[in-house]
């Protein structure tokens, strides 16, 4: 039987509809439910474990909302270079070698990463994705996973992607007590056919599950899109019929007012994805104006290739800051809106705003406590502000899930993380060793 466990003592910054911060508040959870949520009760004794958070900020897990975890074993190795140069001619051919082994090790060094950083759910775009689950379901993370296909060519590869897609689908959708979800993901207009394209929204339909895809993320794919079929990335998408299911979309940095609108109208959600689309030079998403329009707008790292980490407290803080500068108005993204799109709105964009995304009676408990007993937390003016601009993720001492502790005091509990570092590093050693002549080996 689950131990009925109580936070104490703690700045429990709620990030709920009335942004409560509960100063010597408390959090009770049981079942992975939250059960209680206020201030410091008198009596403890109901409880089976008391933790004390004294000098700890309590706050919802951060959400992740677009990654690709098996690619962290190409950290460094491809930088400062265009998107497409940098795709085609480095990252697609080391990607065309992996293995499910490559990806199951280099998934496990993201996990890690992201829970020592505070992330408790995230969005993953990958291939291998029997790999990838299978150290998710016993890592305790939450995410929702997507086979993404590429299909601008022969139909019969087109075919099998999906199959293979709508396979892992069936066997892994709400797996993992839950954990696991699956969306169906085109990985771009410019790399799907269009016919590509509506069948796999037929197929999410007929299954009633979400889609995702990258759209509008530079200036070349926009221009393309023009090319091929007569229209930008955000009609094209419309007209096949993506809008009209549930639907996020990363990066959407090139977008007209009249897209903004039709993106707002149909309810489609954004995941923005700043430092990774300032490295790569493709611009910066307008995200003050999709705001104001209503678009439920969250945070993703892209990947550790074009980030390069999962240190999604570098998106909070960054997502606050650079719109400041782009519109010079200090008012564009405020620290609580901030804070929001990193939880409430990474909820919305996974399509579980019901049960993750803030910390309330009924939902999930997914929590992080963050030692505020540091230098870089005093004095303690305003939490919020805190946590958006002066926080790391390495502050972080805690990560729960499910009422499940993955990181407790600092330690993993779920992950071998030198086991994780090991293999991983081997698996760039094999890579490396295949490239050279075997007269060098």
């Amino acid at each position: 039987m689950e131990l009925h466990s109580i936070i104490v003592n703690a700045t429990v910054i709620t990030v709920d509809e009335s942004n409560r911060i509960i100063m010597d508040g408390a959090v009770a959870f049981k079942n992975g439910v939250i059960t209680y949520v206020g201030a410091t009760p008198e009596e403890l004794e109901l409880y089976d474990e008391v933790i004390d958070g004294r000098h700890r900020y309590v706050l919802p897990g951060l959400i992740n909302t677009h990654g690709h975890v098996g690619m962290s074993l190409l950290r460094g190795y491809a930088d400062d270079l265009p998107l497409q140069t940098w795709l085609k001619e480095k990252i697609w051919p080391w990607e065309a070698r992996f293995t499910d082994e490559h990806v199951r090790w280099g998934t496990g060094l993201s996990l890690i990463e992201m829970i020592r950083t505070g992330t408790t759910t995230f969005v993953d775009m990958y291939d291998h994705n029997e790999a990838i689950a299978g150290i998710v379901a016993p890592s305790g993370m939450r995410a929702a996973l997507c086979c993404g296909m590429i299909g601008s060519g022969d139909p019969g590869v087109q075919d099998r992607k999906l199959a293979d897609a709508v396979s892992f689908a069936k066997d892994w959708h709400r797996q993992a007590n839950g954990r696991i979800s699956v969306m169906l993901a085109p990985h771009a207009p410019y790399t799907c056919t269009p016919h590509f394209i509506s069948q796999i929204i037929d197929k999410a339909a007929q299954l009633q599950l979400p889609v995702h895809t990258h759209m509008s993320e530079t200036n070349w794919e926009v221009e393309l899109n023009v090319q091929q079929y007569g229209c930008r990335p955000v009609a094209h998408l419309h007209k096949l019929g993506m809008f009209e299911r549930s639907a996020l979309v990363a990066h959407a940095v090139h977008l007209t007012e009249e897209e903004i609108d039709l993106l707002a109208e149909c309810n489609v959600r954004v995941s923005h994805n700043v430092v990774s689309n300032l490295k790569l030079a493709s611009g910066v998403a307008p995200v003050p104006q999709m705001l104001a329009r209503g678009i439920s707008v969250s945070l993703g790292t892209d990947s550790s290739v074009s980030n390069n980490n999962l240190n999604l407290f570098e998106e909070l803080k960054l997502a606050a800051i650079v719109h400041k500068g782009t519109t010079y108005d200090p008012l564009a993204v405020p620290a609580e809106t901030a804070l929001r799109m990193a939880t409430r709105n990474g909820a919305d964009g996974v399509f579980q705003s019901d049960s993750i995304g803030s910390i309330e009676i009924g939902k999930q408990a997914d929590l992080i406590m963050i030692d505020a007993g540091k230098a870089n937390f005093q004095p303690a003016h305003n939490p919020v502000s805190h946590v958006v601009y002066a926080a790391n993720g390495l502050d972080v001492t805690d990560t729960i899930v499910a009422g499940k502790f993955l990181m407790r005091k600092g330690e993993l509990m779920t992950l071998d993380e030198e086991r994780m570092i090991y293999e991983a590093n081997r698996m760039v050693r094999q890579l490396m060793n295949e490239d050279r002549p075997a007269h060098s080996k």
